[in-house]
């Protein structure tokens, strides 16, 4: 789905803080920061996070999952795999 890294990073590419975000995505504040302090992927509510997946595609973001490729061609980041 989407870890709390990837949310945290999208929110600094859009340059919105958390409350913009939970209004874009009809959330609370307080669910995006839970979000946010996750460790990990994000778990909760499957509705939450659909608006919130909705609300960062709608902005311009595209979620990369582990191995896979972007087909969007524009800029991005990924974290390497760590090395034991």
């Amino acid at each position: 789905m989407i870890s709390a890294g990837q949310l945290r990073a999208a929110r600094a590419l859009l340059g919105i803080d958390q409350r913009h975000l939970a209004g874009l995505a009809g959330l609370s504040v307080p669910t995006i920061q839970r979000m946010e302090a996750s460790d990990g992927l994000i778990r909760g509510n499957v509705d939450s996070l659909m608006k919130l997946i909705g609300a960062l595609e709608t902005s311009g973001i595209e979620l990369i999952n582990d191995g896979a490729s972007s087909s969007g061609g524009g800029r991005g980041i990924r974290l390497k795999k760590k090395i034991a």
